[in-house]
């Protein structure tokens, strides 16, 4: 905003677009985001239950698992809410610090998953490389401390993000075609230069992204290494099979990623921006979707938990409504002999 000649100031608030140019099928597209965040929510919550429930999953992959499933939670609750807001009701406007808050939550979150599916990587290294020693090396303390150093390494590089932006001056319109603060449409509305912002963005992308994905790509070609030279055809499908859900995760959240990071700096021309939001909406809601979806069907450990589960559910209920027939049963012997007495 101008409010003089050489000074500007920031805007009180910030007007949310939703997707530009599909604006009357809003809500259409609102239909399938909030089936995905509902699935989203019940599959995450009743994964860290069963982790927590289980005592057969107290182990350091579903330690991991329990932890991306409460990030993915996390990450898709900070947008979706105000998204709906936007697709239903028209509510658009953010204050401007509500932005930047959510803008530091979103690529917080996602900086710390990122770290989790390495983390996950690495487990999985340990498990089939070095299987005699891996209840060893995986103790509790070292989860716990690999689970806090993730989460540090993402806020407190994304610290910065709230701050770059809060320091530059917004002369143009208020107006982000987006459904979130994210940080890139954001700074673009700004009059002076975002070198600085750009430089730190792909600076922590570095950090970040491509650290993990050296360190994935690495252990998963030790585990490849590990598995080909395993001389039973059974022992190599059973390696592979252990893998395979976090290879799908890890598809899941990069490919998305990737392709919302490049198109925001190299292809914000060429590319239509309702794509591009869409894109980047789906970054944030498939893997918390998708991801207990995988887990479920590609783990045994978990199905079989989840039948044992189920089996028990019913059988409480089977036992309670004895015991009420029971109840009720003595109930009226007890009344009807009370009445043949008198």
């Amino acid at each position: 905003m101008l409010v003089s000649n050489n000074t500007y100031v920031a805007p009180q608030y910030f007007i949310l677009n939703g997707i530009p140019g599909l604006e009357r099928v809003h809500v259409w597209i609102s239909l399938p985001l909030c089936t995905m965040y509902i699935i989203s929510l019940v599959g995450n919550l009743g994964l860290v239950y069963l982790i927590y429930y289980e005592e057969s999953l107290h182990r350091p992959m579903y330690f991991f698992l329990a932890m991306l499933s409460l990030i993915d939670l996390l990450t898709c609750t900070t947008t979706l809410p105000k998204a709906l807001c936007i697709f239903w009701f028209n509510l658009k406007e953010v204050n401007f610090q509500a932005c930047l808050v959510q803008m530091f939550f979103v690529h917080g979150f996602t900086g710390v998953e990122s770290g989790v599916l390495m983390l996950m990587a690495l487990d999985r290294y340990v498990a089939i490389c070095y299987p005699l020693r891996y209840a060893a090396i995986l103790t509790n303390p070292i989860i716990v401390k690999a689970g806090l150093a993730t989460f540090l390494r993402g806020v407190l590089l994304m610290m910065p993000l709230p701050f770059l932006v809060k320091r530059l001056p917004f002369c143009r319109s208020n107006i982000i075609s987006h459904t979130y603060c994210d940080h890139m449409s954001v700074v673009k509305l700004s009059c002076a230069s975002i070198k600085v912002n750009i430089i730190y963005g792909l600076m922590v992308a570095l950090l970040i992204g491509v650290f993990d994905i050296c360190c994935i790509s690495l252990s998963y070609t030790m585990i490849l290494r590990a598995v080909v030279s395993l001389s039973s055809s059974d022992a190599r499908q059973k390696a592979f099979s252990t893998c395979t859900a976090h290879i799908s995760a890890i598809i899941i959240t990069y490919v998305p990623a990737l392709f919302t990071l490049f198109t925001h700096r190299f292809g914000g021309h060429t590319i239509p921006p309702s794509i591009h939001i869409i894109v980047a909406n789906l970054y944030l809601l498939l893997p918390p979707t998708l991801n207990p979806i995988v887990y479920g069907v590609k783990t045994k450990q978990i199905r079989d938990s989840v039948i044992k589960f189920l089996q028990e559910g019913r059988k409480g209920s089977s036992n309670q409504f004895k015991l009420e027939s029971n109840l009720c049963v003595h109930a009226f012997l007890i009344v009807g002999s009370s009445g043949n007495g008198s």
